[in-house]
């Protein structure tokens, strides 16, 4: 129904899906195929109307299979996609909370915030980019939240600085939060942790694992959760981020790094030769 460039790597899309807009709630996510042969992977559902019957995607352009999704255009379709999958995030009685995006992450911070800020809590957003040039949804963020704070990490927005100096800002300068809410990188998720930790903030961290069916059966999305082990794609994905391996979760994460760059370069090399753009490989 829509798609639109939120930077160079980054895609907005508005997809038809009226059944699962009826049900979605923030927090769960969506698997989708491009082509009948096409892996499965995980988008979280960024926003949606029920009336209307679309849901929201925001992709980064990072493997194979979302360089093929941004080659579609408004008008074409998505081969599967089936959801809403995952557990609700569970923010009722919340009335004051600062929600954290690191990058890619704030398209799955968003939902959280808007949620928030919807049943009535007042909401800090912390949104945290490399630099000003790759800011996605500020002014989304912004309408979700009655404060927004902006960080790059070289300051080319004129806030210099990493998410957690910002909430330690807020942390010190009195905000009493029921619940902070990081979603991004694993170390940030991390650091964030460790920053409530000490003041007993409940803290939720969104586990963007592996995942491929997403109903628990391969169990490629593990993560020791309270020394217990759990499934992000039907335990979570939220879970409590004072009781996550964060450690095991990042060695993890790098198991299939090798793999993912492999076939992304062939998908670009094929996307440029139906293009016909002549691109060189280092």
């Amino acid at each position: 129904m829509e798609k639109r460039p939120l930077n160079d790597s980054m895609t907005l899309m508005r997809v038809e899906a009226p059944f699962i807009a009826r049900k979605a709630q923030a927090g769960q996510f969506i698997i989708l195929r491009v082509s009948e042969h096409g892996e499965r992977i995980p988008l979280t559902i960024a926003d949606y109307d029920r009336e209307a019957g679309w849901i929201m995607i925001i992709f980064q352009k990072v493997g194979k299979t979302t360089l093929m999704l941004d080659l579609l255009n408004e008008g074409d379709a998505i081969l599967d996609v089936v959801g809403p999958l995952g557990k609700a995030s569970e923010l009722e009685g919340v009335s004051r909370a600062a929600v954290i995006g690191g990058g890619a992450g704030c398209a799955i911070a968003y939902p959280q915030a808007k949620a928030l800020h919807g049943q009535g809590a007042r909401v800090d957003m912390i949104a945290g980019f490399r630099n000003k040039d790759i800011i996605i949804l500020e002014e989304e963020m912004r309408a979700a939240s009655d404060r927004l704070y902006l960080m790059t990490d070289d300051g080319s927005n004129g806030h210099k600085g990493f998410v957690t100096d910002a909430l330690r800002a807020c942390i010190e300068e009195g905000a009493q939060y029921d619940l902070v809410v990081a979603i991004g990188p694993l170390p940030m998720m991390k650091a964030v942790c460790e920053l409530t930790r000490p003041y007993g903030i409940r803290t939720v961290i969104s586990m963007n694992s592996l995942m491929i069916d997403g109903t628990g059966m391969c169990g490629c999305c593990r993560v020791t959760v309270g020394g217990k082990m759990k499934f992000a794609c039907i335990d979570g994905p939220d879970f409590d981020g004072h009781q996550v391996d964060f450690d095991e979760a990042m060695k993890r994460s790098r198991i299939y790094a090798e793999a993912e760059n492999k076939e992304r370069e062939e998908e670009q090399a094929h996307i440029c030769h139906l293009t016909g753009e002549v691109r060189s490989h280092a």
